[in-house]
């Protein structure tokens, strides 16, 4: 059946295994767990579905510096970011909460 549909449609080259890496692909890109994918396709692990489809998550690597520089950001804004900034005394070395003065 698989193959007549494909011959039909004239996509000759197109496997079933092909329709599996594409759905894994769109679930990743859709933002899907590793594990719910990991389920999806039968892996006996995460670890496996990493390492098969690795590659796809590539991009999501500049998303997550993104949202970790924007929430850096936030946390060091106003008043409470004083009290998380190292503060140091004359000689550059850390100095504790008692002893220091918000700069």
């Amino acid at each position: 059946m698989f193959d007549k549909a494909v011959r039909r449609a004239e996509l000759d080259d197109l496997s079933p295994h092909e329709l599996r890496h594409t759905s894994a692909s769109l679930a990743v890109s859709s933002g899907a767990n590793i594990k719910a994918v990991q389920r999806m396709l039968g892996h006996a692990s995460a670890a496996m579905t990493l390492d098969t489809y690795s590659g796809l998550f590539e991009d999501d690597l500049d998303d997550v510096a993104d949202r970790m520089d924007d929430a850096a950001a936030k946390a060091f804004r106003g008043p409470a970011a004083d009290r998380l900034r190292t503060v140091t005394d004359s000689q550059g070395r850390p100095a504790g909460p008692e002893t220091s003065t918000a700069q």
